[in-house]
Parts: structure tokens; sequence; C-alpha cells
């Protein structure tokens, strides 16, 4: 806050009087000041001076400058009358915005600002600092706390420019002298009127100093004088030496136009009598020099002209200074070649032989070489040249692009030594340099360079040569070598080999299960970077994750990729190999004793066994720790484990022997059987050994006797002896005999593997009732195939060959399925159509079921093409060929693909085929489908649907970014989701579409996605739309505060309320009253009115003033201002008290709504009542017990006046005793007698 000055009445009626601005120097503290010596402040008189002395001379210090005490700080004091003042709320002097306003300027300025107000209401600023600092903060104390008045000042256009000065700087003197601000108009503004704002007296001032200006300039004159352009040379002289001289003697200001300007008018300006005196001047030159005068026209070649005019016209001004003659050039840019010299008739001639040997002082030659030898010439950084320029630095060389020439030009000695040198540069280079260029397919290029230029780099330092390969926007093929001649052709050979191999390069497809891409690729690409470093020739292209792929392609030449195959299913031999997995059950209340303290022993068993142990979570109901790794490491794993159960508790395990033949049967589906058992059991685990082992052994851990008793009840055995070619026919179809009789008696039938040593015996498990059951059934079955029968059917001779092709692998077939039945067909040649058929009865029938089928799918078989181009065949296929198997087994059809072919593949751009092109089809985009008629049509409906589609989605440009999402995410998001390749065009392009590619089905979902996303974009847009409704209400900046409120209370809450923007000014803003308003434009209007209620009712509002002893200030206000706060909110009133400092130390002011303002009043009065009689028995009491010490009103001892080398300093003297009589005797009275006695002199 800022400090409160006190002037003094006598002051203040002088600043009143008119003084409103007062320098006052020396404003310094008191003991920094300058401290005078005796004889400055108090000079001899002068003596008589003698007749001799000159009468102006002094004779004594009188006469002689006192030193002036020296200062950089000053004060400026001046007044703002009540009605020039912006803020007149008196209520708040020292708190309101005037001390807002001069603490912004002092922290601005650095000035230090004191404020008072009179009775009048006028106010008194003193402003102290620095001369600049004063001058701002006062500029600024202006434009912030009085009123603002405008007038204008008409004085003419031409004067302007000198009321601005250079830079501007002549008006911001002005307007930092006068505090006011200026407006000037622009130069095509055809007003002459200046306009001022500021104070009334600062802008009588600028009005006068702007007038004081204007009459300056009237004082001068400005004369054009129109003379032909050719004599202007004479005019200035040569390097206008005359013109300035002439400037110098007249004292005028003389423009003329330069010689590329065609103009004859000759500017002079200054004051009227040298403007006359310089325009005779020049008409006496141009006079005589038109009388004297010829011309002469030569013809020197235009390439000359430039040697003859010199670097910046230097040239013409030395034959004008040395002849007198002048030089008139044509443009550069025209035709003409003609030169005329102006001059008097004797000195032409030595003007002309000048100019002639200037002409020919410089010459040009040109000097032929291969282009490509260009930069050789030059050299590494210019080398060769620069060592040419050093030696002859007169001589320009210039190389042209393309063109197989070398121009040198300067001194004729020079150009032909520089000549010479390069002959001998370019002779060497064709001896020892050679090139050569070979077309190489843009396509190769980037292999031809390599990783980071690897390849290339290579080459060039090997052979010593320079190869040029053209950038991609260049579309040529042409490469160029150049170098030494047998490192040129050796790259060259190298290059064309390494072409050839390309051109020779395999595509290989590994499949890699997805799981183990990651793994291979390594954290951000580490481990696939040493595959790549170790195969540099081979390209390694994994799968996007989201295509679920299991292709990893390779590509590059056959031997590389081959290698890097092998190398890469090493690697994942060795993933395959340590990704055994085992689960071991484990009771969940031992998981924290494997797991140990800090995780001790399952860190231990990890390292150890080097493998990954994985726990179930703590909130898990599952009791299986699963081991990953190589399988001994994992089986070691699992044995340290189990040994930890074994030792934490008491669990009985036991071994059973079960056949392994049945361990499949009774662990179930995925292990369902065996969990139910181990369910029912309760706390049972129970272990198969693993397949292929040959182990009967099945491990029990828990309730042994318990599990043996259910395992004895549901599991009696039999056994039955059954051809194996009987056991196919038995099982069925799909195992639909075999099902038959496990559903119809609840036994579980199990038949011989092929690795068994009994493949006759069957064995049936389950119930003793259900097995002796099934064990019936069976035997009927077998009892019907040992009947052999033989029959005959007949088959057209056409289909015997698809019977005995592949070496009978039908019939094999059907021998297996149908209980061994043999079936015979004809010899070739025979032409008979019987086919015999022996075995036992069910299965000759059922084999003549099964051939009469295949006779009629084989009748009604046909083959239809489909055409679908190659390039989408990968992606109908599907990872691991799913998607066409599916089809083939749905639909009972055969599908062939056509070789892939890329040699014919038509031209594609970026990458892409026109959507536009017209679909031809060719050999290898032909898919066949073999089958039944219906069931090919299927197939194909089915093929053609997998056929990924582009469409077009009309999407405005401006939604595009909101579409990609941050750094991609929502259009990554959308094609995750749909399963669709979603393509947005450059920003560049601005393209109002986007292109959805993939199955029709999931691009007709993308599709209508993204329109749904279009549509709440669109909404978002009209919403922000409808939220930027603006609108600014006028408010006076004195109810601001209030409707800011405490902390912001007042206006967050009108935020809140309507949900609206509220933006108050800026402190340098100009409009300090407009509030703006944004948002919905109900929610706008309803806030204007709130804010409108709001300033109404503090318009309502009154300030009273009423009068509180102070000693009853503190116990009215609290402590931390609680009750006084409370006070004001009980009242809804505003208190302000005065300051420590104030002149009315008991005014306190009240303001708010009248009625409420008056019972405050009271209510304060009758606080001070009460708090009044307190304060004075506490005074009273005060008084008795301690009474007051006498004050001492002297405030001690003044400092006095002080000077220096007074002559009572001096060693024997003694200061004078100013309250002595005899010292400093009264006027009218004798001297007093010295009195001896130490009481003092007598009193009369």
């Amino acid at each position: 806050m800022s400090s409160v000055a006190v002037l003094t009445p006598e002051s203040f009626a002088e600043h009143r009087s008119g003084l409103k601005d007062q320098e006052i120097t020396g404003c310094v503290p008191e003991d920094e000041a300058y401290i005078p010596t005796y004889l400055e402040a108090f000079p001899p008189l002068p003596e008589k001076g003698t007749p001799g002395e000159k009468s102006g001379e002094p004779a004594s210090a009188w006469g002689s400058k006192i030193r002036p005490i020296k200062a950089s700080v000053i004060t400026q004091v001046f007044h703002v009358p009540l009605e020039e003042r912006r803020y007149k709320d008196n209520s708040q002097f020292g708190e309101g915005e005037e001390a807002k306003v001069c603490l912004d300027i002092m922290q601005r300025t650095g000035a230090h600002i004191e404020l008072s107000l009179a009775k009048d209401q006028g106010l008194s600023i003193m402003v102290t600092g620095k001369l600049d600092s004063v001058m701002k903060a006062r500029k600024e104390i202006v434009a912030r706390l009085q009123t603002q008045a405008s007038a204008t000042v008409a004085i003419p256009k031409e004067h302007h420019r000198f009321v601005i000065g250079k830079n501007g700087e002549k008006l911001q003197e002005l307007e930092l002298k006068t505090a006011t601000k200026i407006a000037i108009p622009r130069p095509d503004d055809p007003s002459a009127n200046i306009r001022i704002t500021g104070t009334k007296e600062g802008i009588e001032k600028a009005r006068h100093e702007i007038l004081l200006i204007s009459a300056e300039q009237d004082k001068r004159a400005v004369e054009r004088l129109s003379l032909e352009k050719a004599f202007h040379p004479f005019i200035a002289g040569a390097h206008n030496r005359l013109v300035q001289e002439l400037s110098q003697e007249t004292g005028a200001r003389i423009s003329i136009p330069p010689p590329s300007l065609p103009k004859d008018e000759i500017v002079i300006t200054g004051e009227k009598e040298a403007v006359a005196l310089a325009v005779n001047r020049i008409r006496t030159i141009y006079d005589d020099k038109k009388r004297k005068t010829t011309t002469i026209s030569v013809e020197v070649k235009k390439s000359q002209h430039k040697y003859i005019i010199g670097p910046k016209g230097n040239t013409l001004q030395e034959i004008l200074e040395a002849t007198g003659v002048s030089v008139e050039m044509p443009p550069l840019d025209s035709g003409s070649e003609t030169i005329i010299l102006r001059g008097e008739p004797d000195k032409l001639g030595p003007a002309l032989t000048q100019v002639y040997a200037k002409a020919k002082s410089v010459m040009v030659v040109e000097v032929t070489a291969p282009a490509w030898l260009h930069r050789f010439i030059i050299g590494k950084k210019g080398q060769n040249i620069g060592r040419i320029t050093q030696q002859l630095p007169r001589v320009h060389i210039e190389f042209t692009d393309g063109e197989e020439r070398i121009s040198l030009e300067g001194p004729t000695e020079e150009v032909e030594q520089a000549q010479a040198q390069i002959q001998e540069i370019i002779k060497d280079l064709l001896v020892r340099m050679d090139y050569t260029e070979v077309i190489i397919d843009q396509r190769f290029h980037r292999h031809l360079i390599g990783k980071n230029g690897a390849n290339i780099n290579r080459i060039k330092e090997q052979y010593k040569v320079s190869v040029r390969i053209p950038q991609d926007s260049e579309r040529s093929g042409l490469v160029r070598i150049e170098g030494d001649p047998k490192g040129v052709q050796l790259a060259r050979r190298e290059l064309i080999e390494m072409v050839q191999r390309m051109e020779n390069e395999r595509t290989k497809d590994l499949i890699v299960e997805q799981k183990f891409h990651r793994t291979i690729i390594g954290q951000k690409g580490e481990k696939i970077k040493e595959v790549r470093d170790k195969f540099p020739e081979v390209i390694i292209n994994f799968p996007d994750p989201s295509q679920k792929s299991d292709i990893v392609q390779l590509r590059g030449p056959k031997n590389e990729v081959e290698k890097c195959a092998k190398f890469l299913q090493k690697i994942i031999a060795d993933l395959i190999e340590n990704s055994f997995s085992l689960s071991v059950p484990i009771f969940k209340q031992f998981h924290k004793n494997i797991i140990g303290k800090g995780g001790a022993n399952i860190k231990k068993i990890r390292e150890e066994t080097n493998t990954k142990i994985d726990l179930p979570t703590e909130n898990s109901n599952s009791e299986m720790i699963i081991i990953t790794g190589k399988k001994s490491n994992c089986e070691v794993a699992r044995e340290r484990i189990l040994a930890i159960q074994r030792e934490l508790a008491n669990i009985k395990e036991s071994e059973v022997t079960i056949p392994a033949k049945l361990h499949n049967s009774l662990i179930g589906s995925k292990g369902c059987l065996v969990r139910s058992i181990m369910e029912d059991c309760g706390g049972v685990h129970i272990h198969f050994p693993s397949e292929g082992s040959g182990s009967d052994k099945v491990t029990i851990r828990g309730c042994c006797s318990w599990l043996r008793r259910r395992w004895q009840v549901n599991n009696f055995t039999a056994e039955l002896q059954a051809k194996p070619e009987y056991h196919k026919f038995l099982i069925g179809r799909g195992g639909a005999n075999i099902r038959r009789v496990r559903d119809k008696t609840g036994a579980r039938i199990i038949f011989p593997s092929p690795d068994d040593t009994e493949q006759e015996l069957i064995t049936i498990v389950g119930k003793e009732e259900a097995v002796r059951q099934a064990q019936k059934e069976l035997e009927i079955l077998v009892k019907n195939l040992d009947d052999v029968v033989e029959d005959t059917m007949v088959v057209d001779i056409r289909h015997h060959r698809h019977f005995v092709c592949r070496r009978g692998q039908v019939l094999r077939e059907l021998a297996e399925e149908y209980g061994g039945v043999a079936v015979s067909f004809p010899r070739t040649g025979a032409n008979s159509q019987r086919v015999s058929l022996k075995g036992a009865k069910d299965c000759v029938d059922a084999a003549k079921k099964r051939i009469q089928e295949i006779i009629e799918d084989l009748e009604s078989q046909v083959s239809v093409e489909v055409a679908i181009p190659q390039r989408y065949h990968r992606a109908i296929m599907g990872p691991k060929g799913f998607r066409i198997q599916h089809i083939t087994r749905e639909h009972e059809v055969q599908i062939k693909f056509p070789e892939r072919d890329d040699s014919t593949a038509p031209p594609q751009e970026n990458g892409e085929v026109s959507p536009e092109a017209e679909f031809v089809p060719r050999k290898c985009d032909i898919i066949t489908i073999s089958g039944r008629a219906e069931k090919c049509e299927l197939a194909k409906a089915a093929l053609l649907a997998l056929v990924p589609i582009t469409e077009d989605v009309e999407v405005s440009y401006e939604l595009h970014r909101y579409i990609i999402g941050q750094k991609g995410s929502g259009i990554r998001k959308m094609m995750e989701e749909y399963e669709v390749n979603i393509w947005v065009p450059q920003p560049e392009k601005q393209l109002d579409v986007i292109k959805v590619t993939g199955l029709a089905a999931n691009v007709e979902r993308a599709k209508q996605g993204l329109l749904e996303r279009v549509k709440e974009l669109q909404a978002e847009q009209e919403d922000r739309a409808l939220r930027s409704f603006k609108i600014t209400m006028s408010v006076d900046p004195k109810f601001h505060p209030k409707i800011i409120g405490r902390k912001g209370a007042v206006i967050s809450q009108i935020r809140k309320d309507h949900d609206v923007s509220i933006q108050f000014p800026d402190k340098g803003d100009e409009q300090q009253d407009l509030i703006v308003i944004s948002g919905y434009e109900r929610n706008v209007e309803e806030a204007r009115q709130a804010i409108q209620q709001l300033v109404a009712e503090l318009q309502e509002m009154v300030s009273q003033d009423v009068h509180l002893d102070p000693r009853t200030h503190a116990r009215i206000i609290g402590a931390r201002g609680k009750a006084i706060r409370k006070l004001m909110e009980e009242f809804k009133v505003d208190i302000r008290f005065p300051q420590p400092s104030s002149d009315e130390p008991d005014k306190v002011t009240v303001t708010g709504l009248p009625e409420t303002v008056d019972n405050a009043i009271d209510h304060l009065l009758n606080l001070e009542e009460e708090y009044l009689l307190s304060v004075t028995e506490t005074e009273t009491l005060a008084a008795y017990m301690k009474p007051p010490s006498l004050d001492d009103s002297s405030g001690g001892p003044a400092k006095g006046f002080v000077v220096r080398d007074a002559p009572w300093n001096a060693a024997g003297n003694k200061a004078p005793d100013m309250s002595s009589a005899e010292d400093f005797p009264t006027f009218g009275t004798g001297v007093a007698p010295k009195q001896a006695s130490a009481w003092g002199p007598k009193k009369f």
C-alpha cells in the first residue's frame, strides 16, 4: 500500500495557487547530504576594489558560485483537482483503486509515490526517484488517476515529420514531457489535425510545443529545380564532392536523384536565404556546362559495360574527376551498346581513351571441360580452385551446371595464367580419371545404398570412386561412377553383381506361432537386430499383431535366406523347448511357504532350475502352480516344490497301477473327469504320468483310502477280443456306433492305440452292471462281423480310376472304415463293370452304400472357377489356411489356388492399385472349386465374401484429426474393433473422404461406426459454437471488487450456477468498465441479469461515517477480525476502520443498504459505550498502580545546522555558548559582568 504524505497548509496553498510542477533537488537523506564549509556558508564581505581591478571580477567568496549539492534523485509534486479525479470514492482513500494503481506504477517504474487528500477532496501527488523513473511514473499517474480530455491542433502536413522526429524520438520525448498521448495522422491520411489526449494542463503544454515546432519549420524553404538529367553529374561533382561543398557553404540541403532514377528534379531545402544562394550557384553551374559542353557517342560491347561502370560506379566517377567528362551508360537491361561522353571538346579525347582502356582492362575466356569433371577441378572443399583464386584474386571463375564450359573473368594477364592452370588440371584429370554410367532399376537403389549408406560407402572406400545414385524424386535409373579407371570398372562390376543377386532373390515363409514373435524380436528390437546384422542381405518381415498371422517372411539371396531360416528355426526350437509347461497342485495354505520370506524360496528355485514359476493370486481359488522352461528343469522344480509341501504337512501319498491306455479316459476331455474326482474326494491331488512315458503309475496325495474305495466301486473292468479291422466299424463313422453303446449302457469303451502290443483287446470300464451290458452289445456286433459274405455291385468303368488311383487310397479307407471289407475292381482293359465285395455282412452293406454315395458325388461333380486378384489370396486363406479349410469342410468341396506369379503383376503406384482400374483376370488369379454344383456355388459365395472391399466414407476434412485421435489412438481403436484398415488422406490434400478396406460385413460395421463418430464430433462442434456466445456489459469499475467477492467467492458462484465464463478487464485495458460473459445464450443472459441485480443492490447502498473512540476499535474488530466479520455478515454491511496514521482516527465508514447501515451504526455505538466503560476503568486503575513518567517533549537534542572548518574547530578555540548573554548579548541591554559564582548570573 502507498505511504501517505501529509502536506502543510502553506505548501498545499502554494500548490493550489498554480505551482503544479515543482522540482526539488537534493532530496537525499540528511546524513548523506553535502556539508558546506564555514567560508561557503558564511563568506566574508567583499573589500573595496582597487582602481586597477576589473569591475566584473569578484574580489571575495561572495562573487564565487557556491558548489551546488549534487543529487541523482529528484522529486516532483503536482495536484489533481476533485473534478479531474478518476476515482472519487472518498470512503476508501488509501485502500481503493488509487492506492492499487500507485502501487502498480511504483513496481513498474521504480519511483516512490506518496498521496495526500485535501479538504476539498483534491489529490496531491509527490513522486521521488531518478529523472527517467519520475517522468515515466508521472505519465502513468496522469493517464490512470486523472480524467483525460482531448484536443486537436492543426499544422501543415509537411511539418508532421518534424513533430515525430528521427525514429519517433521527438514524439516520445514530447509525450513523456507533457504526460499526454499524441496521435499524428498517417502519411496517406489527408487530415492535418494532430489529436492530443491527456490532462488539460498537459494538452496545453503539448499544443504549445507542437506549434513552436511548426513555427520553426515555417522559416524554412523548399525549392525544386527541374534540370536535364545529363547535367546532374556536373552539379554533383566527382564522388558528390561539389554538391557537398555547396551544402556546407550555403547551409542548404541539396538532394540530387541517383543515376538509376529517371528524374530531373533537384530539391533544395533549408533557410530561405541559404536556399536562394544554393539555387543561384546550381543554375550558374548548369548554364555554364550547357553552354560549353558537347557530346560524342561510341559503341562498346555490352559485356564490357560493367568494367567501364566499375564497382558501385567508381570508374565513372574516376573518369569525371580526372577529365571533367560525364560518361552516360545505357541501362543494363536494354540492348543498346552506345555510350555517350559529355564534356568540353578538349577533354573528350582523354576521356575516350580512358573509357576504352577500362573496357579492355578485363577479359572473359571460356575453357571447355566435361561437366562430370567440374567437381574434381574444384577439388575437395574447393581446394584446387581456391589455390588459383588465392594466387590470382582478381580472376572470377564460374562453373555452369550441366554445361561443358568454365568461364574466367578478370585482368588479361591473370586470366591467361588461370586458364593455363585450369587446362593443366583438366589434362591431368582426363589421364587419371574415368567415368561410367549404369542403368539400374530404381527399386534396387535403396538396397545398393544399404542401411545408413553401409553398402555404397564400402564401395566408395574400397575402390576410391564416387558413386552418384539419383534421388527417388528424379525417377531415374542412371547410376554414375567416377574415379580411377580401374576402380570405376571394379565398382561397376560389383554393382551389377549386387543387382543380379537382388534380381535372383527369393522369398520364404516361416510358420512361427505368433506368441513367439515378441520374444524373437526382443525388447526394442534388440534380438532381431542381431539376426539382421548377422544376415544383412535378408529382409525379415513380421506380420502385424492385429492380423493374428503366424507367417514370418524372409526375402533376399537364396543362400542367405536359407541360412537365416535355419538360424531362426533353431531359435524357435529353443523357445519351444523352453516353453514346456506343467502344473503342480499345492494346497493353498502352503503357497506362502513356497514363496518364502521376501520371495527367497521361490527365487532360489527359479535361479537353480532356470525356470519360470507362476503362482495364482492370493484371492484366486486355484491351487495350481505353473512351471515353465525346459522339461527336465520343470520336473526338478516340481519335485522341489512338492518336497516343501511334504515337509509342511502329514500328507499320505500312494501309487495306483492303472494301464496307460486307460489314462486318457480317466482324465477326460481337458481333464474334466479327473477334476470331478478330486472335487468329490476333497483335498486330494491325482497326478498321471506324462503321455508317451509308458508308465502305469498314478500318484494320489491326500485321503488315499477313500479314493481306493471309490475307485473299486466305479471302475469295474472287462476285456473283449475283436480283430483290429473290426475296430473302425465298431466305432462307426464319426464314432456313431460306439457312442450309441456308451449312451445306452453308461460304460466307457477303450480301444487299443496303434502303439499297444495287444491290438485285438478292447477294455470296458465302469460299474459292473453297465460293463456287462456293454460287453454283451459288443459281442453281438463282433459275431455279426465274423459272418463273412461275398457280394457284387455295378460301377461304371469311367469311375474305376477314382477308386484305384493313388495306389488304392480310397479302397484302403473303405477297408479301414468298414471292418476290413475287401473291395475288388476288375483289371484295366477288362471292360467289366462288376465290383466284388467280401467281408462281414453289415460291413459289406455299409461299404456298398458308401461306394454308391461316392459314385453319385462323382457323377454330379463340377469344377467352378472364381476370379479373385492374386493380391487377396493370402487374406482369403487366413492364418495357416484356416479360412479355406473351414470352407472345404463345411461345403465338402476341393479348392485349388494357382501358383503365385509376381512377374506379370500390373504396375502399382505407392503399393496400391487404383480402384478405378478395370480388373482383367490372369491365370494366377483363377481359383478352382471342385464338388457338387450346389456346394461349389455355396463355396464360391463364401470365397467372394472373404475378398476385401474398399468403400469411401464422406467425412469433412476438418474432422479428420479428431477421428485419428491423439497419436493415432482413435483410428487404431476403430481398426481393431471392426477388423478393417482405415485410410485417412494426407492433411495437405484436404480431401473430404476416408477409405475403409476389409471384409464386406466388417466394412459395413466400420462405416456405420465412422458415421456415428462423425455425428458425435458434429454435435460437439455445434455445442462449442453454442457455448461461444458472448455479450459485453458495462459495469462501473468501483463495483468490480464487490461482484468478485472475497477470494472470488461471489463470481465463482455465478459462474457455477449459470455454467458461464466471466472475464473482467485487465489493469492496462483502456475500457475498465467492460465485463465479458461467454457460454450458452440462455445461461449468458441469466448470468447478466444476476450481475445486473447485484449491481442494482450495490447502487442502492449508502456510506455513512460514525465517530467511535479509537480505544474501542480493537475490541470491536476482535481477534484476527473475527468479531467485525461476524458483525458485517449479521447486518449485511461493509465496515472500514481508519489507518493508524489517519487525520481522523475515530472515523469509521459503514456501507450498505440504508436500513442495514442505520442498524449497524446503532449497534456500533452501543458497543462503543459498553467498551468505553471497560477502557476507562482499566486506565484509572493503571494510573493508580503505575504513575506516568515525565515525558521529554524535546525528543532529544536537535542536530542543528552543521558546517565544516569552522573557526571554533581550530586548535585552542572553543565553540560559542549560544545560551551565554556575553557571547550573544540582547539588543538594548549591557553586557552582563562575569560571575564567579557557580550558580550562574544573577536574575534581574
